[in-house]
């Protein structure tokens, strides 16, 4: 497919085929997927597809491209037949307009088959008919020379628009080739080389110095060292320990290692990445679905021009019919609006590219646009600003058994994610504790969690939804005042404990939220933690905050921005609780290795959680709007310019075609620069 407005015309055409239920053509990915009814066969799928000029192969067939002349037939024919018939024009004149005649008829012929299927399946208007008519109407007024040049220029600009068509799909060819299509699986003291696609989650695998992982898993080994250079754009290799988490695609540097699988087949970080990218034209920019309806009265539009144009004068000024026709035919090759629809999906797809090879999903154009608007941007604190990674900064207890304490909280929080959860099982594994069974557990949220241990009612939540007597109070509020987030221990209704936990800011944060100030985007934290540990965060990055919010006080939050200032708020979060206020404002940012909850309710996501990317985001979208303004400027004034120089009599087919297809590869081209990493 050379451009977005061929997979249209293949969709258009299956939707009409008998028992298709549901069809997607993904330009970028050049994938077909066909839900069909049980009683109906692929083979009609196949006819139309070949019929409309396409060739199809399955997943399992190699990725080789023909050479040009293979690829490209009709072009390499009319080549040799225009050459020999210049060659003959200079012998003979005749021979010559005879020769290009033959030539007109070879070119025709494909285009006119292309035509008559795409006019079966509901496509009208499509430029390979308006081609047809042309050329066939330039035959028929005697214009050979012009007839076979009209149409081999546009088998010239199929093969441009094919060339840029193909480097628009090659960021997203170059992640699909990330991964490796087998993988070495651990089966006892055996290992066996399986397809990447059978990897389930929980099976072990073991990939070679040199070898880059299928899948998501989890390191075993006890270390190693990985290029990520790929997926996050970071040339110094990584180092990663036993228990971390490491994306598809990565490539191991030292040494063999093996890891467990965590992924489920087809959602590995490089298949949600491609996707997304396939799932944008479902998720169109209301300046794409505008173009859209602008285009279906577009050409009827101008084929009423042409006709009038062709009827008028001579029946008005006695004018010639041949000269009114042959302009006329001319106005038919501007009908097709190539360019104009090419426009956005070009850069739609170039930025979404560009943006997941940098480590920021966009899910979409729609997201894509709105972020452009966005002037307030919230932030959660915990894994967001924050490292996420908090550690045990002091544990104070009432009858000072600090084991005790720290036992019971471990216990109820070691089956949790949450970072403050995990900053406790942590430090009771440093110190060699063991820890208990715990049963009944029950999240409470935005407050703490409780369950039951060792037949007691243990409770870890947050201080301020529990009465705490004096001297345990003050010794809070110290804590909090020093930046701390402290949790209290309860036991049977009793409080046993406190425990203090500090978290450190991320290393890219303040220059992000310097940024993000540059571009006009004001920032604001938005915090279930304390008032005195949010305020030593805020103070650091300058900005304003709000503390002790429940997830539904985020949304009010959010909803007071938007209706106090009127302006498209962004909110960028990693936890479950901060699910609804990312639905709450207009763009939702997920953090990479947030909750899925988080990542599913989010238009974008920050996979490899650097904070630097919101403010490449929010400039990717503002000079995609740019590039999209130009592309259609640049689209209408080409077809404009050439329709009025046209019917004054100054330009001709040659000009008309050339307009379509040098449009075509324009705005392709000036999409393409959308694909250059820029930092903002």
């Amino acid at each position: 497919m050379d451009c977005a407005s061929c997979a249209g015309k293949i969709e258009k055409a299956l939707r009409s085929a008998p028992g298709v239920v549901q069809v997607k053509v993904a330009f970028a990915t050049e994938r077909l997927l066909v839900d069909l009814n049980n009683e109906h066969k692929t083979e009609a799928v196949e006819k139309i597809v070949k019929g409309l000029g396409f060739g199809l192969k399955s997943f399992d067939q190699p990725d080789t491209e023909d050479p040009i002349w293979k690829s490209h037939s009709t072009f390499t024919l009319m080549a040799v037949l225009m050459t020999l018939s210049f060659v003959l024009m200079l012998i003979n004149p005749e021979w010559g307009s005879n020769g290009f005649m033959v030539a007109t008829l070879a070119g025709l012929i494909p285009f006119a088959r292309k035509a008559l299927t795409q006019i079966k399946n509901g496509t009208w208007f499509g430029i390979e008919t308006l081609m047809t008519v042309a050329a066939s109407g330039a035959l028929i007024l005697g214009e050979t020379t012009e007839a076979a040049l009209v149409l081999f220029l546009f088998t010239i600009g199929e093969l441009l628009e094919g060339f840029a068509g193909r480097k628009a799909k090659a960021g997203i060819k170059s992640l699909m080739q990330l991964t490796p299509d087998t993988a070495w699986r651990i089966e006892g003291n055996n290992k066996i080389e399986v397809p990447a696609d059978f990897l389930t989650p929980g099976e072990t695998i073991e990939v070679r110095a040199g070898g880059r992982l299928p899948v998501d898993a989890v390191l075993i080994s006890e270390a190693g060292i990985f290029d990520e250079s790929a997926l996050t754009g970071e040339s110094i290799p990584v180092n990663r320990n036993t228990g971390e988490k490491v994306l598809a695609g990565c490539l191991v540097v030292d040494q063999p290692i093996r890891l467990t699988v965590v992924s489920e087949p087809g959602e590995s970080a490089i298949d949600r990445i491609i996707d997304l990218i396939d799932e944008a034209d479902e998720r169109r920019a209301p300046i794409a679905r505008m173009v859209d309806k602008f285009s279906a009265w577009y050409t009827p539009l101008v084929m009423s021009i042409a006709g009038l144009v062709f009827l008028l004068p001579p029946l008005l000024t006695d004018a010639s019919w041949n000269a009114w026709a042959y302009k006329a035919l001319a106005l038919l090759l501007i009908a097709c609006p190539c360019a104009l629809i090419v426009s956005i999906p070009a850069a739609v797809t170039s930025a979404l590219t560009s943006a997941s090879r940098f480590g920021a999903l966009i899910k979409g154009g729609a997201a894509l646009e709105q972020m452009r608007l966005v002037k307030w941007l919230a932030l959660d604190k915990t894994g967001t600003l924050t490292e996420g990674k908090p550690k045990i900064t002091g544990i104070h207890t009432t009858n000072g058994d600090e084991a005790t304490v720290l036992r019971l909280a471990a216990a109820i929080e070691q089956n949790s994610n949450h970072p403050l959860a995990k900053a406790i099982v942590s430090e009771a594994e440093k110190r060699g504790i063991h820890l208990p069974e715990a049963g009944d557990i029950r999240v409470l949220l935005g407050r703490g969690v409780k369950g039951s241990v060792e037949n007691k009612v243990i409770k870890v939540i947050a201080p301020r939804h529990v009465d705490i007597e004096n001297p345990l109070s003050e010794q809070v509020s110290r804590l909090e005042a020093k930046g701390n987030t402290v949790v209290v221990v309860i036991s049977d209704n009793s409080v046993i404990g406190l425990l203090a936990m500090a978290d450190s800011l991320r290393k890219d944060a303040i220059v992000a939220i310097e940024h993000l100030n540059k571009q006009g985007v004001k920032c604001v934290m938005l915090t279930g933690d304390n008032r005195r540990a949010a305020a030593a965060i805020a103070n650091q990055l300058s900005i304003d905050y709000e503390a002790e919010l429940m997830p539904d006080d985020k949304v009010k939050a959010i909803r007071r921005i938007q209706s106090t200032y009127h302006q498209p708020v962004a909110m960028v979060g990693d936890g479950i609780n901060d699910a609804p206020a990312l639905k709450a404002a207009e763009v939702g940012i997920a953090m990479g290795k947030g909750s899925d909850v988080a990542l599913e309710t989010a238009d974008a996501a920050l996979t490899h959680e650097r904070l630097t990317e919101l403010p490449n985001m929010i400039g990717l979208s503002r000079r995609t709007a740019r590039i999209i303004r130009q592309n259609i400027i640049l689209a209408l004034g080409i077809n404009t310019l050439v329709l009025l120089t046209t019917v004054f009599g100054i330009t001709g087919l040659m000009a008309a075609v050339m307009s379509d297809t040098g449009g075509t590869v324009l705005v392709t081209l000036n999409a393409l620069r959308l694909m250059r990493k820029k930092d903002y």
